[in-house]
């Protein structure tokens, strides 16, 4: 920088530091121009590799190297401003251009994360994609050290001691610590479900000791989304979880047919022919899971009806599905009820109404 100022012969004259600082202005614009375009036209080229990093860090440089460029051309231009003045202001020159250096180090980094975190979980055609809650949990913990590392080699550049600030800092974390001990509470009840994965972004939860129940949207430091089944939001502290026991239907093999079927006592004799009949058809059923359990037996003498109950698994755990194939199995065990001249029951009452002694009324 020093050679270049004596290129241009610049002196403390009233009359050149205008025209310098304005040199110093278009030539950051210009420099501004080309790395725009060369970015753009790389960024164009790199799109057509197979690899998506080349692009992504390119793509996450383009506004950080733009704001680096005109940092460097108004540090430049201050310091130009700077011989021609003794105000204590351009004092800060340097320190003020490390601080802003580093930030746009730290802007980089950030951009790069989030970007490689859209590359994950949405990957091109072709590629294979990522379990959302472990790169988002791997993402959050990168930016933060990222932030916290920018913080100390920020304070390091100005001067002060980081080992007088990481010290003042494990003071005041235990103070923090009691102040605040829900929100941790809830900062490691996330940790928890990020380490042990009970359920990710896109799972459907259900709690049997609380209202809970509908699909998980975000998983937080603090909280955890979950969109109902009605399709009301539900935001509930991490630290919830550790106190609750959550199923998680979304990772069931199979989906279970418990259904209980009566039949009138008239049809007794053919109960025995029925159920060995809706065996073999569950057996045959293309979306039935026989390596399952399968079970068809009579089960109780009801009130009305001589009970059996079917016990199946179907293939699909998808709910709609679910619900087409349990509505064909009951219908098709209809069926063979009726093949068989026997009728499911309905709730009846039969009234005995004992023979009147007339000699007992005549009296």
């Amino acid at each position: 920088m020093e050679k270049l100022l004596d290129f241009l012969n610049f002196t403390k004259s009233q009359e050149t530091w205008v025209y310098q600082v304005f040199i110093v202005v278009f030539l950051t614009l210009f420099a501004n121009f080309i790395a725009r375009r060369l970015l753009a036209r790389l960024h164009q080229q790199l799109t057509k590799t197979r690899t998506i990093w080349d692009e992504t860090i390119v793509d996450s440089a383009q506004k950080p190297l733009a704001a680096l460029i005109w940092v460097i051309g108004f540090s430049w231009a201050a310091e130009i401003v700077h011989k021609v003045s003794d105000a204590v202001i351009f004092q800060a020159i340097d320190p003020v251009r490390e601080t802003l250096i580093i930030g746009l180090i730290v802007w980089f980094l950030i951009r790069l994360i989030k970007a490689s975190e859209t590359q994950l979980i949405e990957p091109r055609e072709g590629k294979k994609q990522a379990d959302p809650t472990t790169v988002l949990a791997t993402g959050k913990l990168l930016r933060a050290a990222v932030i916290i590392t920018g913080v100390l080699v920020v304070l390091q550049s100005l001067g002060y001691s980081i080992s007088g600030v990481l010290a003042f800092g494990g003071i005041g974390g235990i103070a923090v610590g009691f102040a605040a001990k829900d929100l941790l509470a809830n900062f490691f009840g996330g940790l928890m479900i990020y380490l042990d994965k009970p359920f990710k972004v896109g799972d459907w939860v259900r709690s049997p000791d609380k209202e809970i129940e509908g699909t998980v949207e975000y998983i937080g430091w603090r909280l955890t989304h979950i969109r109902t089944f009605d399709k009301r939001p539900l935001y509930i502290p991490n630290a919830t979880f550790a106190s609750i026991s959550v199923e998680n239907p979304s990772r069931m093999l199979n989906r279970r047919i418990y259904e209980t079927i009566g039949l009138r006592y008239d049809d007794a004799d053919k109960i025995k022919p029925i159920i060995a009949a809706v065996k073999v058809y569950l057996t045959q059923h293309p979306e039935i899971e026989t390596n399952q359990t399968l079970i068809v037996n009579f089960n109780s003498f009801g009130a009305s009806s001589l009970d059996f109950f079917i016990y199946c698994f179907t293939k699909t755990t998808n709910w709609i599905r679910f619900h087409e194939i349990k509505e064909e199995v009951l219908l098709d065990i209809m069926e063979i009820i009726t093949k068989h001249e026997a009728e499911i029951a309905f709730p009846t009452r039969t009234l005995h109404v004992e023979p009147v002694n007339v000699r007992n009324v005549n009296a």
